[in-house]
């Protein structure tokens, strides 16, 4: 049997709630092999975010490359990017090695209020990194931004999915998290059609790195052989589960269950 593999670009969150130790999670649990390549280490928990520390440009690179020369993944992933110069050289190494079944979570602030990508950075993201992406998974602030449309109804959803496609992405997927309604629905749009993504909406302050382990969910389906929407619809399923079995750790934000879903599925046999 193959062994998926897929590779996260990313930060590291100190209290693993989030970003690469969110990603690794996700992928283990869904029975892919994760590799990483450090963008930035964060110092952060529960409660915020105290620190951002840039890994440089060549130990990036150099990251890619050990990936790129023995261990080719079948999905990517791109989450904390944090500056354009990071955006630049992430997109150059991902078309030299021409992989594909590239998820973009356009990480740009984080739960408490941080930011976590530089608003300089935001054009590089479009310019750069969207062209080449399969999906991009924004939340609704961050597709206002992309947008540049105030989103306030599925029809604003709707024509910022239009706007946010045509700058090249071949597939977006804007997530309900930041709307109001007691049912939360992502809403893809593939370039000719809009398709919805229902769940109950789970009231709790504990969903620290949903959007982290939403899109590593994607990337881990789309490693083994699912079409996007098999694989959102897979990834859907994950973060509710996710949600739902409530960790209840920490003071703040807390995080997400990781190994809910699975054991959701062992329950089910």
């Amino acid at each position: 049997m193959k062994t998926y593999k897929a590779l996260t670009i990313a930060g590291s969150d100190s209290g693993g709630g989030a970003g690469i130790q969110a990603d690794l999670k996700t992928f283990q649990e869904l029975g892919v092999f994760g590799m990483t390549a450090i963008t930035a280490i964060t110092a952060q928990n529960t409660l915020g975010v105290q620190g951002v520390y840039p890994v440089p440009i060549e130990g990036i690179s150099e990251q890619i490359d050990s990936i790129g020369a023995d261990l080719t993944p079948d999905a990517v992933k791109t989450g904390m990017l944090f500056n354009s110069e990071i955006i630049k050289v992430v997109s150059e190494k991902i078309k030299q090695y021409s992989w594909t079944n590239l998820v973009v979570d356009p990480v740009m602030i984080a739960k408490g209020g941080a930011p976590l990508l530089q608003e300089e950075a935001i054009d590089a993201l479009k310019h750069f990194l969207l062209p080449i992406a399969t999906v991009i998974t924004p939340n609704i602030p961050e597709a206002e931004v992309l947008s540049g449309q105030k989103i306030q109804s599925i029809n604003d959803r709707k024509k910022a999915a239009e706007i946010i496609f045509n700058l090249g992405a071949k597939n977006v997927m804007i997530k309900g998290g930041h709307s109001e309604g007691e049912a939360m629905i992502d809403l893809l749009f593939d370039g000719n059609e809009f398709f919805q993504f229902e769940s109950k909406r789970i009231v709790t302050k504990n969903t620290h790195g949903t959007g982290c382990t939403f899109s590593a969910a994607i990337t881990a389906e789309l490693a083994k052989g699912k079409n996007i929407r098999e694989a959102i619809a897979i990834a859907k399923d994950f973060i509710q589960a996710a949600i739902e079995v409530d960790l209840m750790i920490g003071s703040g934000h807390g995080p997400t269950n990781h190994w809910a879903y699975r054991r959701k599925c062992a329950q089910r046999k």
